[in-house]
């Protein structure tokens, strides 16, 4: 008899919508036949959600690595010790996923304004995880209603993107999605790649960008045999996609990728990091520090973040190396 799959969920940031969210979509979820959920984090990200002495739904485990953190819950409030002990659950969770204890992880969402008032100098989870793993070159895909998404930049000021973009980085961008579409179970991998300025800059009119590097990181891409369109202006290819014409997006920055997808799946969408050798899921939003406390976060995307932990623990994770 196979043992369970162990799924790792950290709690994120308690003063946030996380712990919330987590514990109402495992109730809604119910018993996964040869499933077992770990919730990595303190008590007090979950009293105020339970009750005071209230048990855990039946069949879930509370694992609290750092227990001498002891962060105090206060809604709504950014805070330096709930950050604090928001990332030691993700590195403890992450070292439990190399270690063979869980297979898969999903995490509820931390404040990156947190992370900064605690000296954590990481834009966001992904890189985070990125560096607790070793994983040189990984992606965000961000799956919601019809579309996927993968961004070639994230977490960064909009001044700043242009001369973030690079052959390369666009190169890998495209690498991770035909990848990452592949262990999904997508067939065709049919992906179109954003243009970066207006028009997809209009033949150089508008911008160099698409000339000097989206084009020439798209000729390189066919070479190695997979199917793309592009650079396609931002206004027409989610358009496209939504249509059925691409079955995924590569966007140049954050909200040209996260603008489209959040309109049509703000509650349902899901995030999955591409190119770490553990499988990492988490809800499309953040803290929604202004809900916190109010018994009224929507646990949808965490649904999802769940069932599709789930489904790819049970797939061979393409970046992880064989022993």
């Amino acid at each position: 008899m196979k043992p369970p799959l162990r799924i790792a969920v950290t709690l994120g940031d308690l003063n946030g919508i996380g712990p919330e969210v987590t514990l109402k979509a495992l109730r809604r979820l119910g018993r996964v036949p040869g499933v077992q959920f770990v919730l990595v984090g303190a008590p007090a990200a979950l009293t105020p959600h339970l009750g005071r002495g209230a048990p855990l739904p039946r069949g879930l485990l509370l694992w609290d690595p750092v227990p001498h953190l002891a962060p105090r819950y206060r809604p709504g409030r950014v805070a330096a010790d709930a950050a604090r002990a928001a990332a030691a659950w993700i590195v403890f969770a992450a070292r439990g996923c190399q270690a063979g204890l869980f297979d898969a992880l999903v995490t509820a969402p931390i404040s990156k304004a947190g992370f900064q008032r605690a000296g954590l100098h990481f834009p966001g989870h992904t890189e985070l995880l990125a560096a607790l793993t070793g994983a040189r070159r990984f992606a965000m895909l961000l799956m919601g209603g019809p579309l996927r998404v993968v961004l070639v930049t994230r977490h960064l000021p909009l001044a700043q993107v242009p001369a973030a973009l690079t052959r390369t980085n666009i190169a890998e961008a495209i690498r991770l999605t035909d990848d990452g579409l592949r262990w999904l179970g997508v067939r065709r991998r049919r992906i179109a790649v954003c243009g970066l300025n207006p028009h997809a800059g209009d033949g150089g009119l508008l911008g160099r960008e698409e000339v000097e590097l989206i084009a020439p990181a798209i000729r390189a891409a066919r070479r190695n045999g997979m199917t793309l369109t592009g650079p396609v202006p931002a206004d027409v290819v989610f358009y496209q996609a939504v249509h059925g014409r691409h079955d995924a997006v590569v966007a140049m920055y954050h909200d040209q990728g996260l603008g489209p997808l959040k309109m049509l799946a703000f509650d349902t969408g899901v995030n999955l990091t591409l190119g770490l050798p553990i499988i990492r899921t988490l809800p499309d939003h953040g803290t929604a520090y202004d809900i916190a406390g109010q018994d009224r976060a929507n646990p949808a995307s965490m649904v999802a973040a769940l069932q599709w932990a789930i489904r790819l623990a049970r797939r061979p994770n393409p970046w992880k190396k064989k022993k």
